[in-house]
C-alpha cells in the first residue's frame, strides 16, 4: 500500500489525515485549497495504478459516477491523476459508517430496515443506469444525523463497473477487494449485474441483524462459504421471526436467478418478515436461545406410588377375599381371638353391613387399617390377595373334619361285631 500522504499536497488538495484504508485505496480527509471546502479524497494504491486495464476502467467509471444525482449517493466532485497516483474527490460526510455501528453488536431491526432501505434506493438507481457498485460493504455506507431529523445514508467508495463486466480484476486475473460480502459470480470472475449488489446487500442485512458477517474465518474459508455453503440462519444467532431466514436464503441465493428482482424487493420482504416484532423491533434483538436438548426423564415424586390406575380385578370364577388382619398365619385361618362378646371377638358389635359374628360379608365394606399401616387414598388401587387353591384350609367345611374320626370308629365297631358273632357261632 502507498505511504501515508498526511501533510502533503496532491494537486490542489491538502491532505489533513487518514479516514480509512482498504484493499485498493486509502481514504483521506483533505481540503480543496481552491474552493476552501473539506472533501474525502480517495487515493488508489500503487499496486493497481500500474495496471493499464484498471486505469482505463477507473476513468470510465469516474465519469459515470459524477453524472449520478441521488440523495443517497455521495456526490463526486473531481477525479484525476497526479504524479502517477489516481484519486477521486467526493463529499465529506460528517458522521459514522455502518461498520462502526455493527461493531457494537446487532442493531435494532427497524433501524436496519430503515438504513438499508435508503441503500436499496441508491443501488436500484445505479442499476437502472447500467452500473454495478461491486464494492458494497458496511464501511461504504455512511450514516449521519446532522443533515435531517432522521438518520440519512450515503452510499460511497464506489468500485463501479458496467453491467455485464466481470468485476474488479487485474490483467492477471487477481480479485481486487474484500470477499466478505462478495457474490459467488463476482468471486468466480463471471458476468455481474445488479443482483450481484443485491447479494452483498443481503449479507449486510445479515450483519446488521446479528452483529457479524455470514461467513467468517480465513480468506479461503470465507470464499468457500459464499461459493458452497447455505446461508446460516439468522435465528440461530438472534431471536427474530423465522420468516427472516427465508428472506436471507433467497437474497443470498448462489445464482442471480434465485434472488429477488431488485434491492427494494429484498427490503420489502425483510420489512414484512419482521413486522410481527412491532415496537420490539426498535430494540436490538436478544441472542437466540440454545437449541433444546432432548429432555431427560424426570425422577418420580417421593412417596407411595400406585402400581396401576385402578383396582386389580379378581380372577374369573373366584370371589375376592377379605383382607386378613395382621398376624394371620399361613393358610388363612385367623389366630385365636377373645371370647364371644368381647371387643373384637365373635359376637362383638360391628359396623353397619357386617355379618353376624363380626366377620365382614364377602364384598362388603373393608375394616379400618390398623394404626401405623399405610392408608389408601381415593382412586388408589386395591391390591387383592391371590385366590387360594381349591382344597385349601380356607375352603374346608366342618363336615370334613367330622369324617376324619367317624370312619375309624365305624370300622372298629364293625370289626368288634364280627368278632362277637364268630365267638358265638363257634362258642
Amino acid at each position: 500500500m502507498s505511504e501515508d500522504l498526511t501533510g502533503r499536497r496532491l494537486g490542489h488538495y491538502k491532505i489533513d489525515g487518514v479516514l480509512g484504508r482498504g484493499g485498493m485505496s486509502v481514504m483521506y480527509r483533505a481540503t480543496d485549497v481552491r474552493l476552501g471546502r473539506k472533501v474525502a479524497l480517495k487515493v488508489m494504491g500503487e499496486h493497481i495504478t500500474g495496471d493499464g486495464e484498471f486505469r482505463e476502467r477507473f476513468v470510465d467509471e469516474a465519469r459515470n459516477t459524477s453524472a449520478i444525482d441521488h440523495a443517497n449517493i455521495v456526490p463526486l466532485y473531481d477525479f484525476g491523476e497526479v504524479d502517477g497516483m489516481l484519486y477521486i474527490a467526493m463529499r465529506l460526510v460528517d458522521g459514522s459508517d455502518l461498520a462502526s455501528l455493527i461493531s457494537e453488536g446487532p442493531i435494532a431491526p427497524n433501524r436496519a430496515v430503515e438504513l438499508l432501505g435508503q441503500v436499496a434506493e441508491a443501488l436500484d438507481t445505479l442499476h437502472e443506469q447500467g452500473l454495478v457498485h461491486l464494492d458494497l460493504k458496511p464501511a461504504n455506507v455512511l450514516v449521519t444525523s446532522r443533515e435531517a431529523s432522521h438518520e440519512h445514508v450515503y452510499l460511497a467508495d464506489f468500485g463501479l463497473t458496467r453491467r455485464g463486466a466481470t468485476g474488479h480484476r487485474t490483467s492477471t486475473g487477481d480479485f481486487l477487494g474484500s470477499p466478505t460480502y462478495a457474490a459467488p459470480e463476482h468471486l468466480r470472475g463471471e458476468s455481474v449485474d445488479g443482483r450481484t449488489d443485491l447479494y452483498a446487500l443481503a449479507c449486510m442485512l445479515f450483519a446488521c441483524l446479528t452483529g457479524g458477517a455470514p461467513y467468517k474465518g480465513e480468506v479461503q474459508e470465507v470464499i468457500q462459504g459464499h461459493l458452497q455453503l447455505d446461508p446460516p440462519r439468522v435465528t440461530s444467532r438472534v431471536a427474530l421471526p423465522p420468516a427472516i431466514d427465508d428472506v436471507l436464503r433467497r437474497g443470498m441465493g448462489k445464482t442471480p436467478e434465485q434472488r429477488y428482482g431488485n434491492c427494494k424487493e429484498l427490503v420489502a420482504a425483510t420489512r414484512n418478515a419482521l413486522s410481527p416484532l412491532g415496537k420490539q423491533g426498535d430494540q436490538p434483538p436478544r441472542p437466540a436461545a440454545p437449541e433444546a436438548a432432548p429432555s431427560a426423564s424426570q425422577p418420580p415424586p417421593s412417596g407411595p406410588h400406585p402400581m396401576s390406575s385402578g383396582p386389580v380385578p379378581p380372577p374369573p370364577h373366584s370371589q375376592p377375599q377379605p383382607t386378613a388382619p395382621p398376624g394371620t398365619p399361613p393358610g388363612g385361618m385367623p389366630p385365636p381371638g377373645p371370647p364371644a362378646g368381647a371387643a373384637g371377638g365373635p359376637g362383638a358389635p360391628v359396623g353397619p353391613g357386617a355379618a353376624p359374628g363380626g366377620t365382614p360379608p364377602v364384598g362388603g365394606p373393608r375394616q379400618p387399617m390398623p394404626p401405623g399401616a399405610p392408608q389408601q387414598g381415593p382412586g388408589e388401587p386395591v391390591r387383592l390377595r391371590p385366590p387360594m387353591p381349591a382344597q385349601s384350609a380356607s375352603f374346608a367345611k366342618k363336615s370334613d373334619s367330622t369324617a376324619r374320626w367317624l370312619v375309624p370308629v365305624l370300622a372298629i365297631s364293625v370289626f368288634t361285631v364280627i368278632v362277637v358273632i364268630l365267638i358265638i357261632a363257634f362258642g
